[in-house]
């Protein structure tokens, strides 16, 4: 089994592409050894001094640290990935769902139905592959007054650039093409 691995935007990231699928649907994000129990994988990863967040997307799985170095982290992670695929075990525990879809706890008044539908159908054709292809994901969770809120989890969550990548390039694509946007903010 080759395990690649990419860097991200957010320096305090690494993503890791098994070569297998990870979730099926939806994407997962643990940040605490507590919230990880729903997955056997993540457990083990936390189990690795200096791993502060995992996150799960459909092919990979992004990994972030504390002040450590990848240097030393990296073979850890890359062998407790490899041990966990060879071992066949379940990504997930018995019963345990990836994190809701991007429709989840969506707020936006009735009047602004048709707006809505088109930043999302922006979100989900641009912006969203884009983060995916950068080991995190970002997904719509409100609209009110001309303001989108927007969820960014794995290697948005944090990263340096992610202010940039919001006010200088999710923000001017929406208010290119839905004149309603003002303004564009993290949840």
């Amino acid at each position: 089994m080759f395990i690649q691995t990419e860097a991200t935007p957010n320096p305090a990231t690494l993503k890791f592409l098994p070569g297998r699928a990870v979730l099926e649907g939806g994407t997962m994000e643990f940040t605490s050894r507590d919230s990880a129990a729903r997955s056997p994988l993540a457990v083990k990863l936390f189990d690795i001094p200096g791993v502060t967040g995992v996150f799960y997307g459909s092919d990979f799985v992004t990994v972030t640290k504390d002040d450590g170095d990848w240097q030393h982290l990296k073979p850890a992670i890359l062998g407790t990935i490899m041990e966990h695929y060879m071992s066949g075990g379940p990504i997930l525990a018995d019963g345990a769902q990836p994190d809701a879809g991007p429709h989840a706890e969506e707020f936006f008044n009735e009047a602004d139905a048709e707006t809505v539908t088109i930043i999302k159908d922006i979100i989900e054709t641009r912006v969203r592959p884009a983060v995916a292809s950068d080991g995190g994901d970002i997904t719509f969770r409100g609209f009110k007054d001309g303001i989108v809120f927007l969820d960014m989890k794995g290697s948005c969550s944090g990263c340096p650039s992610s202010t940039a990548t919001l006010k200088h390039g999710i923000q001017n694509l929406l208010k290119h093409y839905v004149p309603d946007v003002v303004e564009v903010r993290p949840m």
